[in-house]
C-alpha cells in the first residue's frame, strides 16, 4: 500500500502539489506586479537639461520636452543625439524597475533567462 501523498494514489505527492500552488501564487504575483509596473512613467533628461524624455513601464515614449535653446537649425545632430540619449536612459530606468520587480518577486531565483 502506497503512503499518503504518494504516486500510487494518483494524486501528486503532496510537496509537489505545495510547489504548484506556490508557482502559480507567484504568477499572478508578478503578472500584477507587471501590470502596476506599465502603468509607471520614468523620465530622463539629457544636454543639461534641454531634452527631457518620458516613458511609460511598456517601454512607449508618452511625451518629449524641448527647451528653446536646445533647438539650433545650424546642429540638429546634436538635438538628435539628446533624444536618443534621453530615451536610451528612460528606458534604461523603466528595465531596471522591471529587473527589480522581479528580483523582488523571485528573491532572486534565476528564472533561466525570462524576462517580464
Amino acid at each position: 500500500m502506497a503512503k499518503r501523498g504518494g504516486f500510487m494514489g494518483g494524486g501528486m505527492p503532496g510537496n509537489m502539489n505545495n510547489m504548484l500552488k506556490q508557482a502559480q501564487r507567484m504568477q499572478r504575483q508578478i503578472e500584477e506586479q507587471q501590470k502596476e509596473l506599465e502603468t509607471k512613467e520614468f523620465t530622463a533628461k539629457a544636454g543639461g537639461g534641454a531634452v527631457e524624455v518620458t516613458v511609460t513601464g511598456k517601454k512607449e515614449m508618452v511625451s518629449i520636452k524641448l527647451s528653446p535653446e536646445a533647438v539650433d537649425p545650424d546642429d540638429i545632430e546634436t538635438l538628435q543625439d539628446m533624444i536618443v540619449a534621453a530615451t536610451n536612459e528612460a528606458l534604461k530606468q523603466a528595465n531596471q524597475a522591471n529587473e527589480d520587480s522581479l528580483g523582488k518577486m523571485t528573491g532572486g531565483m534565476n528564472l533561466g533567462g525570462l524576462s517580464f
